[in-house]
């Protein structure tokens, strides 16, 4: 059987939006589940509609080498103290050990509800969903920058400045605000930086926190996703569209990434707010004229 080269193009397309996307709060998943409509990648062939939500999940793992590439030095030091810490009985490796605690602790609620909901999770995967997300998001991003971004507290404490210095409450906060993202174009990204700003945590750390917990977010869903794949439709063209995805992503987000934070560091997201609030309008006005359709 031969190669699909329009279809490859098309995985190639989709990994770009990934990448562009992954970490900025506008929902990666929402775009590539609304490109992908519009260019058929769904319709591709045999398996093809499964093929693509597997791969809608699994290219996102490019885009987390990307954090851990960019990140590796701290990465690898708070690996490092947190076993340092558990050898040593506590004596050495407190920053790390807190650190990966937090992590921990921030990743549970996605974590609980992907294992108890994920079939109706999965069944919010098409653009009708998106739209709704995109919207609703949008305005939350809005309303919560206004009111919490790098705010100082009534009782005079500033935002925390060091991914380090967090709290596990200020983790679970945006653990919570974590599993917002599992409807489809609310943008995990979006979610919890929004935690980030409720639990007093300054812009570029809640960006951070959200690239790190991001790492065991998208190894456990594109894990399930990878287990629960009926291997019997793979075929070479799916094969090298899911590994040309994987690499393009990697790429397009690390460039991305750098890009993101030197912007938080200077100016508000409100122009992403705004972005997908009429994102969303056009898409509906088009569905609701019949000009485009929003299911699948």
């Amino acid at each position: 059987m031969g190669l699909d080269l329009i279809y490859i193009l098309k995985a190639i397309f989709i990994a770009i939006v990934e990448g562009l996307t992954e970490f900025v709060p506008v929902s990666s998943t929402g775009h590539m589940i609304l490109f992908g409509s519009l260019i058929g990648f769904h319709n591709g062939g045999p398996g093809a509609q499964e093929f693509a939500s597997m791969f809608e999940v699994v290219i996102q793992l490019g885009a987390i080498l990307a954090v851990v590439v960019l990140y590796w030095k701290k990465l690898s030091g708070a690996i490092s103290e947190f076993f340092i810490f558990i050898f040593t009985g506590g004596k050495k490796g407190q920053t790390g050990f807190k650190f990966g605690i937090n992590v921990i602790i921030a990743s549970m609620p996605a974590l609980i509800m992907g294992l108890l909901f994920y079939k109706s999770i999965k069944s919010l995967f098409k653009p009708s969903a998106v739209v709704v997300g995109f919207i609703v998001g949008g305005i939350l991003l809005l309303v919560i920058e206004n009111r919490f971004r790098n705010k100082t507290s009534k009782s005079g404490k500033k935002p925390t400045v060091d991914v380090f210095d967090l709290t596990p409450m200020q983790s679970l906060k945006v653990g919570c605000f974590q599993v917002l993202a599992m409807w489809p174009g609310m943008s995990r990204s979006a979610s919890t930086i929004m935690g980030g700003w409720i639990s007093g945590i300054s812009t570029p750390v809640a960006a951070e926190f959200s690239f790190f917990l991001a790492i065991p977010a998208m190894i456990g869903s594109s894990g399930l996703d990878l287990f629960k794949f009926d291997y019997s439709i793979m075929n070479p063209t799916y094969a090298v569209a899911l590994i040309a995805g994987f690499v393009v992503a990697f790429i397009v987000s690390l460039v991305v990434m750098e890009m993101f934070i030197s912007y938080l560091q200077k100016k508000p997201m409100r122009i992403f707010a705004i972005y997908r609030i009429i994102a969303g309008i056009v898409l509906l006005g088009l569905s609701l004229t019949g000009i485009v359709t929003l299911t699948m």
